[in-house]
């Protein structure tokens, strides 16, 4: 929320606003190859499942197999919650990152080819272009805990607390 109204931001958006906030956020999702994602259901509860998500053109992209429930969620309803993979050792590694926002389906077999030339999905496949909401990254630094939230048309803000 900002000043009331909820706003969206591109991830390129995002970068070039807070890039060294957007730059730790992104290399804890890269760090392992799967993530969990939160969808709404047709009854309004939520779904959460496993998802690879990729950074590429400036934009965070979410791929899914043809006629998944998480893809159906989506198209119904674009609103989800993104949580990085806490890690092999469950250490949160680089903290705990968030992000909620909008997944926008991308369906013009132009933009599909350009994703697909440096990324082979199984073929059929859902697309989906992120716009953010909110990113979130919660770590330990020292005996604080320190929460870092960003939100569209603001600055990071810093809460740490003992």
């Amino acid at each position: 929320m900002f000043d009331g109204v909820m706003t969206h931001s591109t991830w390129a958006a995002f970068r070039a606003a807070e890039p060294e906030f957007a730059g730790s956020v992104q290399h804890r999702f890269e760090r392992y190859r799967h993530h969990v994602l939160a969808t709404l259901r047709k009854d309004g509860s939520p779904r959460l499942t496993g998802l690879e998500v990729n950074f590429r053109f400036g934009e965070l992209w979410l791929g899914m197999m043809l006629g998944s429930r998480k893809a159906q969620d989506l198209q119904r309803d674009p609103r989800f919650a993104l949580h990085a993979n806490p890690g092999a050792d469950d250490s949160m590694d680089g903290g705990d990152v968030r992000i909620s926002g909008r997944a926008i389906e991308v369906t013009e077999p132009a933009e599909k080819a350009r994703f697909t030339q440096e990324v082979k999905p199984p073929e059929p496949y859902h697309l989906f272009r992120v716009e953010l909401t909110e990113v979130v990254r919660t770590s330990v630094e020292g005996d604080e805990l320190v929460v870092r939230h960003w939100g569209p048309g603001g600055p990071v803000r810093t809460r740490r607390r003992r």
